[in-house]
C-alpha cells in the first residue's frame, strides 16, 4: 500500500469517552427520556434504557472525552522518533481547548493530516461535536464543510484495511493481532474505561491505555506502508 503522504506530517490519535455522569439517576427526566429515544433501536427489547446507560459514552450527546492521546514522528538522526503526549482529566473544555491549541499551532498546514483507527466515525466527528457543545471554534483540521472527499485532511487505518468493502469491521486489537504489531490491549479495554474512571478513579491508567493504543495506530501505518516497525527505545513520552 503505497500512501502519498510524509509520516512527519500526520498527527495519530486516539480518545477516551464515558458516560457524562456516574449512573443513570444522576441524568435529568428530559436527557433520560431523549437517551431511551435515542437507543430504542440498539436496545430493542433487550435491555431497559437505564441497564444501557453503561454505553453512553460512544454517542458525543451523552458522553465526554476524558482524554486525548496524540503522536507525530520526528527524525532523530537517521532513525524515526515517536512522540506521545496526552490531554486528559475531568474538565473536557479544557482538553478539548488543549487539543485544539496543538492543532492550530503545530498541525494546521495543508500538508498535515489525523489519524486514528475508526477515526472517521467515532473520534474526529465525536471531538468536533464536543467542541460545538462546548462553543470552542472547530479548528481547520476538523471543520469539514464544504469540503470534497479528497480534501478532508484524515486518514483512518480501518477505511484503508475495509480496501472498498463497507460492511467490513475490524477492530484494533484483531488489526495488531494479524500484523504483527505488539498490543495496545493488555490491562483494559473499551468497555472497562468508565469503571476504571468512576469506580476506580484511575485516569493515569486510561491515559497508559489511550497512549498505547494511539502509539498501535501509528505502527499500522507503518505497516501498511511496508515500513520496519519502531522499536520501545523510539518511542518518547512527553509531559
Amino acid at each position: 500500500m503505497n500512501l502519498n503522504y510524509t509520516l512527519n506530517n500526520i498527527l495519530f490519535l486516539d480518545i477516551e469517552t464515558v458516560p457524562q455522569e456516574e449512573n443513570w439517576t444522576l441524568l435529568s427526566r428530559e436527557t433520560q427520556a431523549l437517551f431511551e429515544k435515542k437507543t430504542h433501536y440498539q436496545r430493542k427489547e433487550e435491555f431497559t434504557a437505564e441497564a444501557f446507560y453503561g454505553r453512553a459514552g460512544i454517542w458525543a450527546e451523552f458522553g465526554k472525552i476524558i482524554c486525548i492521546s496524540v503522536g507525530y514522528f520526528v527524525d532523530v538522526e537517521e532513525n524515526k522518533q515517536l512522540r506521545i503526549t496526552s490531554f486528559f482529566g475531568h474538565d473536557e473544555q479544557k482538553v478539548l481547548t488543549d487539543f485544539k491549541v496543538l492543532l492550530d499551532t503545530h498541525f494546521s498546514k495543508k500538508a498535515n493530516v489525523l489519524c486514528a483507527h475508526n477515526g472517521k466515525e467515532f473520534d474526529f466527528p465525536f471531538i468536533a461535536r464536543r467542541m460545538i457543545i462546548h462553543q470552542i471554534e472547530l479548528p481547520k483540521k476538523l471543520n469539514l464543510f464544504g469540503k470534497k472527499p479528497w480534501e478532508v485532511p484524515h486518514i483512518d487505518t480501518l477505511e484503508l484495511w475495509k480496501f472498498g468493502d463497507y460492511k467490513h469491521y475490524t477492530s484494533l486489537k484483531l488489526l495488531t493481532s494479524i500484523l504483527g504489531v505488539p498490543s495496545p490491549k493488555d490491562d483494559i479495554d473499551g468497555s472497562e474505561v468508565a469503571k476504571v474512571y468512576y469506580e476506580e478513579k484511575n485516569l493515569q491508567r486510561i491515559v497508559t491505555y489511550c497512549e498505547k493504543d494511539t502509539i498501535a495506530v501509528a505502527q499500522i501505518l507503518l505497516r501498511f506502508n511496508n515500513e520496519k516497525l519502531i522499536e520501545d527505545k523510539d518511542i518518547l513520552s512527553i509531559d
